[in-house]
């Protein structure tokens, strides 16, 4: 198993990041990782997740949604073909930081038999992470 952690302030509150990070008709306009997404945000429903690593090519996803509790953790499962060959828990995780600011943790578990071969794509992913973690701060702060 692999994980992959980001983490980033953002002055706004819970309430705020969350009305941004749900608002996925808006991704394309802000968000330079995860491109799109489409499908219901409700627990055992299946997404389409468009995303573009820096420096990597675009992919595209069907993840099932396993949590969505409002203001606090919107968490999906995906897989690569079929799974145990590469799956990834992708999480984001808010925290009431100050009166109003907010901790966003930022995060993938990964897992499955090729977890190891694909470093690379990794490295990838942590700075797509890091680069839409900066572009929702940027966003939440606009609107506040």
């Amino acid at each position: 198993m692999k994980k992959i952690e980001t983490e980033i302030l953002i002055n706004a509150t819970p309430e705020q990041v969350w009305a941004v990070l749900t608002d996925f008709e808006s991704f394309p306009d802000w968000n330079p990782f995860i491109r799109s997404i489409k499908g219901k945000n409700k627990v055992g429903e299946t997404l389409e997740v468009d995303i573009q690593p820096p420096g990597g090519k675009g992919m595209t996803f069907r993840p099932e949604v396993l949590k969505f509790d409002a203001g606090r953790e919107f968490r999906w499962k995906g897989k690569l073909l079929f799974k145990g060959l590469f799956d990834g828990e992708h999480y984001f995780i808010l925290k009431k930081a100050g009166e109003s600011e907010t901790l966003l943790t930022h995060g993938e578990l990964f897992s499955g038999f090729l977890v190891g071969m694909l470093g690379g794509l990794l490295s990838k992913t942590a700075d797509g992470f890091r680069s839409m973690n900066e572009a929702i701060k940027t966003r939440c702060e606009q609107l506040v």
